[in-house]
């Protein structure tokens, strides 16, 4: 039961976590098992060889850790640097501001390149930072694929390019917190150093799983990186692979049968048709924020995100004020305004195990909060324009065919 009821579902359209499809709740309504048993290392080596797919990666190796993106994120760096060692990382919102604090704590030379909040990662100062590096003193560039503060996503294949014009040898790591799974990646392809996701965002999953993938390269790196690690040290994963035996500590057993079935799920749909069903449900929410009268936050068409829209509201209208009428009177989990867009805006996720008809309820109450909160809406704009979309677009359900 919820802790605080309210009847029917909750409609969760946050940017994370998300809705947990019923095959997956099934999947982990298991009791403990012992990890060392066959069983575990069994199903382990399944999911680490069908995680890579995710990644677009046939060379990478992934770690299964249990954590949050915040401890993926801890992985990714002190694996692969050194305390002192010249990052570039890209300020656009909330989150690529802790990811810059994480890497500030633990000494590295942060090499901050902000841009206002709305707009992508400004690559232009980027080709110009690594052209002046002769000397190669940047070791890695970090950028945050998917910024779910502002709705804006980054283009890795040009970050990529640009670290090949000018030949520099700097780790490539990106947080892919929010994309992997819903947004185009190719870790191969465009030459990603170590990505990381969580299990709480497009895999649909309960918190709990930062999932990490490293290059060759990376793992090379690892080798001589001096930064304090114990936990998320890669050395104790690779070691018990070797053993065959996977774990260097308690899994959670309960979210590796979940990760199992999440994956199948994904499979099942085709992860090209994952990817563009989170296009059109993105698509169909900026016409209907169009449709509104509003602004989205994001300043450019190119950084558009497909798992979230951050819909900017006027001066006189408090966005707080719509996130907590949407739960209080209408059962809706809205995303708020982190930090310098607080009470600006507000956030609708459209990630995950969702369809069409769910986002269509989610744009039918926020009409009518903005009803409630005194924004001159027309109620049934923004689902109209959303339908006429939608209804042109959405394909039959492979398996129904």
């Amino acid at each position: 039961m919820d802790y605080v009821y309210g009847p029917g579902k909750n409609h969760l359209f946050v940017p994370g976590p998300v809705n947990i499809p019923e095959p997956v709740i099934r999947a982990m309504n298991r009791n403990n098992e012992d990890y060392r048993s066959p069983a575990v290392p069994a199903l382990t080596k399944t999911l680490l060889e069908d995680v890579k797919k995710i990644f677009k990666t046939t060379s990478g190796t992934p770690f299964l850790i249990p954590t949050t993106g915040t401890g993926a994120w801890e992985s990714a760096l002190t694996n692969t640097l050194s305390p002192g060692d010249r990052t570039v990382s890209f300020l656009i919102g909330q989150f690529s501001l802790l990811w810059i604090d994480q890497q500030q704590r633990l000494k590295f030379n942060v090499d901050v390149v902000e841009s206002d909040w709305g707009q992508g990662a400004n690559l232009d100062i980027l080709a110009e930072k690594l052209a002046a590096d002769t000397a190669h003193t940047i070791k890695a560039i970090c950028i945050v694929h998917n910024e779910t503060a502002t709705g804006v996503t980054n283009n890795l294949a040009t970050v990529r390019k640009i670290l090949d014009h000018y030949q520099h040898p700097a780790l490539f790591l990106v947080d892919g917190v929010s994309s992997i799974c819903a947004l185009d990646f190719r870790m191969d392809e465009w030459g990603v150093d170590v990505a990381l996701t969580g299990s709480q965002k497009a895999l649909s999953l309960p918190t709990g799983m930062g999932i990490v993938c490293a290059s060759p390269k990376a793992l090379e790196a690892s080798k001589t990186a001096k930064s304090v690690r114990v936990f998320f040290d890669w050395k104790d994963y690779l070691k018990f692979y070797k053993m065959g035996t996977y774990w260097p500590y308690t899994p959670s057993i309960q979210l590796l049968y979940g990760l199992r079935a999440a994956l199948d799920l994904i499979f099942e749909e085709g992860l090209d048709n994952v990817i563009a069903r989170h296009s059109r449900l993105a698509k169909a929410t900026r016409l209907a924020v169009e449709a509104w009268g509003l602004k989205n936050c994001t300043q450019k068409e190119e950084w558009f995100s497909d798992t979230v829209t951050a819909v900017v509201v006027p001066p006189y209208i408090d966005s707080s004020e719509i996130v907590r009428r949407a739960w209080k009177r209408y059962n809706l989990s809205l995303g708020l305004g982190l930090n310098k867009v607080a009470g600006k805006v507000f956030r609708i996720g459209h990630l995950g195990n969702i369809n069409e008809l769910q986002l269509l309820g989610c744009l039918a109450g926020v009409e009518m909060i903005l009803k409630d909160v005194g924004y001159p809406v027309k109620l049934g704009s923004g689902v109209a324009a959303a339908c006429a979309y939608l209804q042109n677009t959405i394909p039959l359900i492979p398996s129904r065919i």
